[in-house]
């Protein structure tokens, strides 16, 4: 497959998933992405792990421009994600750790076709890891055509920077931890 690669599978995610299910509170406590106009991401929920710190993002271009990452609150309320992301830094060399966030999407939900290109994230962050930690056998994950069910416990990387969307066709909600990273 040309635009993803699965770097592990095995991985046990269910201290995640209970850590997640005791912390229902965290989901949309920032809705930047979900309310933009013209969004792609209308349809889900997020979580904010790491970001730019809140008092940064006074105004859309805020989001755009160069800045370090700070840790939210739910990184502390998710202690069980911390040796996986600190896992994965290692396994792929990371050498900035960027931005990263639980995502939720609905049965019959999904993200609609964007690319990422442009803002300095993304594209400083040239290693995007997913890691589905809830999903079903119909929700595929789309990048220029290609489509992927990615299963629970497998770990992916794929280039966000090509027009992606995911669609969840299933009777479960599909929920992925996504790490963005620099590698060199």
């Amino acid at each position: 497959m040309p635009h993803f690669t699965r770097i592990a599978d095995g991985i046990d995610v269910r201290p995640i998933l209970c850590q997640l299910d005791a912390h229902p509170e965290l989901w949309d406590q920032h809705t930047a992405r979900k309310i933009a106009p013209g969004t792609p991401h209308s349809q889900m929920s997020d979580i904010w792990v790491r970001w730019r710190a809140l008092e940064e993002l006074r105004e859309p271009k805020d989001y755009a421009e160069p800045h370090f990452g700070v840790w939210y609150p739910a990184w502390h309320a998710l202690s069980a994600l911390q040796p996986l992301v600190y896992g994965l830094m290692a396994q792929v060399r990371c050498v900035h750790l960027g931005g990263i966030l639980i995502t939720r999407i609905p049965p019959g939900g999904g993200i609609e076709p964007h690319h990422d290109r442009g803002p300095w994230h993304a594209e400083y962050h040239n290693c995007k890891v997913y890691v589905p930690l809830k999903s079903n056998a119909r929700c595929v994950n789309v990048c220029e055509g290609e489509e992927v069910n990615m299963r629970v416990g497998e770990i992916w990387t794929f280039n966000n920077l090509l027009v992606h969307s995911v669609e969840n066709n299933g009777a479960e909600e599909r929920i992925t931890a996504i790490i963005s990273m620099r590698v060199e």
